[in-house]
C-alpha cells in the first residue's frame, strides 16, 4: 500500500533543519503484515532525542530510513499467527521487539532481547527483512516501528493493547518517555520513600523520572539542567530543588543540597560530561543510573577505586529496565489517578509535514515532547 512517511536521506546534515530538510515527507510503499505482524494506522508519534541522534550522526543507522519509535495507533489488519490483537484495538508501540524466547527474554529482561537488538541494529523487522520500499529501493526501519508515517507494519511483540478511552496522543508518550524515565526510577534505581534522588537532563524522559520519583516518595528530588525553563518545569512537576549544571560549583551545590550526595542519581542526557556529573553527585554506597545514549565513540573515565572503596554502583537502563506489558498498564493507572500527569510533557502538536521544524525545536531545547498528530494532515 502507499503511505506518507518522513524519510531520513542523509545522516549528519547540519541545521537549521527547517532549511536543510534532512527528512523528506513523501509517498512510499508499505508491505502488509506477515506472520506475527499487524498493520497499524498511526494516530500520534513523539519526537525523541533518540531520533535526533540518528539525524545528527551520534547513532549511525542505515539510510534511507523512516525514523520514529514512540507512538500510538489503531490496528487495521492482523497477519497470520496474531492472537493477542485484532482490528480496531488501540495500541502503544515499544522500541524493542522482544522475541520472548532468548535468554534475556526468558529471564524477564525483554529490553535486552538478543534477536530484537540484532534486528534493530540492522534496520529490519524481528522476523527478518524490511516492509518499506521506495520505487524498488529498500527503506529501513527504526527499531521495528518507524512511526513517522501514516501507517506501519509492526511485530505484535512491539505493541501493547490499551483501553480505547485513553487519548492516543497521551498514550504515545508512554512507549518511550514514560517507560524509560519512570522505569529507570522504579526498576533500575529502585527509588524508595524518604530517599534523595538527582535527575540530570530534563527532557521528556527526565521529567517523567521527576514525576515518578515523586510518586515513589523521594524526600528530595534535585532537578539538574542548563536551561532555566526546563528547571522551572521540573519544579512544577515535583522536584524539590533545581540546579543549573553549567555553574562552576554545580557539583558542590548538589552535594550540599543532598547532605553528601544522592542515594540515586539518574542521567538522561546522552552526554558523557553530564553522566560524570551524575556519578560525582552520588553518595557513598549510592547508585548512578544512565538511560542516555552517547555517541559510541564517547568514553567515560571515573576513579575505579571508588566502585570498591565506596561500594558505588554504575549501571545502564534501557527501556526503563522494564517489562512493557507489565509496566505500561501500571503507568497508565498512575496517570488515570492524576499522579503521573503525562499530558504536561506535551508542549507541541505538529503535522507530519512540519517534522524538520520540530527537530529544530528539540535540538534548541525549545520543546519537551512534541507529538505528530496525524489527524492534523
Amino acid at each position: 500500500m502507499k503511505i506518507e512517511a518522513a524519510i531520513l536521506e542523509e545522516i549528519g546534515r547540519p541545521g537549521p533543519y527547517a532549511e536543510t530538510r534532512p527528512l523528506t515527507v513523501e509517498e512510499i510503499d508499505l508491505e502488509g503484515p506477515r506472520d506475527g505482524e499487524v498493520l497499524l494506522r498511526m494516530a500520534a508519534s513523539g519526537l525523541c532525542h533518540s531520533d535526533l541522534s540518528v539525524i545528527n550522526g551520534d547513532r549511525p543507522r542505515q539510510i534511507p530510513i523512516v525514523l520514529g519509535h514512540e507512538s500510538a495507533g489503531v490496528v487495521e489488519e492482523v497477519g497470520p499467527g496474531v492472537e493477542r490483537l485484532r482490528p480496531g484495538d488501540h495500541v502503544i508501540s515499544v522500541f524493542v521487539p522482544s522475541c520472548g524466547h532468548c535468554g534475556p527474554c526468558q529471564g524477564g529482561r525483554p529490553a535486552l532481547c538478543e534477536p530484537g537488538a540484532a534486528a534493530n541494529g540492522a534496520g529490519e523487522m524481528i522476523a527478518g527483512g524490511t516492509r518499506l520500499s521506495r520505487r524498488g529501493e529498500t527503506v529501513y526501519h527504526m527499531t521495528g516501528v518507524s512511526c513517522f508515517a501514516t501507517y506501519a507494519t509492526v511485530s505484535q511483540n512491539s505493541l501493547i493493547k490499551i483501553d480505547p478511552e485513553i487519548p492516543l496522543d497521551i498514550a504515545a508518550l508512554m512507549g518511550c518517555a514514560v517507560l524509560t524515565g519512570a522505569g529507570a526510577v522504579f526498576n533500575s534505581g529502585d527509588v524508595k520513600p524518604g530517599c534523595c534522588t538527582a535527575v540530570v537532563g530534563l527532557g521528556g524522559v527526565g521529567l517523567a523520572a521527576v514525576m515518578a520519583a515523586r510518586v515513589a516518595g523521594a524526600e528530595k528530588i534535585v532537578a539538574i539542567d542548563i536551561l532555566p525553563e526546563k528547571l522551572e518545569a521540573a519544579m512544577a512537576l515535583g522536584a524539590t530543588h533545581a540546579v543549573d549544571s553549567s555553574s562552576a560549583d554545580a557539583t558542590a551545590e548538589i552535594r550540599e543540597l543532598t547532605a553528601g550526595g544522592a542515594d540515586t542519581a539518574l542521567d538522561f542526557t546522552g552526554n558523557v560530561k553530564a553522566l560524570r556529573l551524575a556519578y560525582d553527585v552520588t553518595r557513598r554506597g549510592g547508585v548512578t543510573i544512565t538511560a542516555g545514549l552517547p555517541n559510541p565513540k564517547s568514553m567515560l573515565e571515573i576513579p575505579a577505586v571508588g566502585l570498591t572503596g565506596e561500594e558505588r554502583t554504575l549501571k545502564g537502563s534501557y527501556l526503563g529496565s522494564g517489562v512493557p506489558s507489565r509496566d505500561i498498564p501500571r503507568f497508565l493507572a498512575l496517570h488515570k489517578q492524576g499522579r503521573l500527569p503525562v499530558e504536561r510533557l506535551m508542549t507541541h502538536k505538529i503535522a507530519l509535514a512540519d517534522i524538520n521544524e520540530g527537530f529544530d525545536r528539540l535540538h534548541n531545547g525549545e520543546a519537551i515532547r512534541q507529538v505528530i498528530d496525524f489527524a492534523a494532515g
